[in-house]
C-alpha cells in the first residue's frame, strides 16, 4: 500500500526519500527516541548506513499511516472524497443535474442560405 501512495518506483521517490534523511539527521541531533534507535541498532552491530535505514523506515511508516488516517478522515468528512464537492456535483456522479441556465447555448445564426443538394440517380 506504500507504493500506491508514494510511488511506483522500485528505487522510491526522491524527494520522499530526501525528506525522511532529513527527519532522521535532526532526531539524531538530539536525544530523542529516533536517537535512542539509532543508538540500539549501532549497539546491535549494525553498521551507520544500516543503523540510519531503521530510523528511516520508522518515520516512513509514522508518514504513511498519517496520510492514509487523513485520506480516511477527509473521505468520510467529504461526500466525493474531494473537498468542497457536493452530493449534486459533477465529481459524485456520472451525470451531473443541469439546469435550463447550464445548457449550451447554440451558436450564431448564419445569415447565408444552406445549399440544396441534389439526389444522385
Amino acid at each position: 500500500m506504500t507504493r500506491s501512495i508514494i510511488g511506483s518506483s522500485v528505487s522510491g521517490n526522491r524527494r520522499i526519500n530526501r525528506t525522511l534523511h532529513i527527519m532522521a539527521v535532526v532526531q539524531l541531533r538530539n536525544r530523542t527516541e529516533g536517537r535512542a534507535y539509532f543508538d540500539a541498532k549501532i549497539t546491535s552491530e549494525k553498521t551507520s548506513m544500516e543503523a540510519m535505514r531503521a530510523p528511516k523506515r520508522r518515520l516512513s511508516n509514522v508518514v504513511h499511516a498519517r496520510m492514509v488516517a487523513d485520506q480516511r478522515r477527509r473521505q468520510a468528512a467529504d461526500p466525493g472524497g474531494h473537498s468542497g464537492t457536493t452530493l449534486l456535483s459533477g465529481v459524485t456522479d456520472l451525470t451531473p443535474d443541469i439546469g435550463p441556465s447550464d445548457k449550451p447555448v447554440p451558436g450564431p445564426a448564419s445569415s447565408k442560405p444552406k445549399p440544396v443538394l441534389e439526389a444522385v440517380p
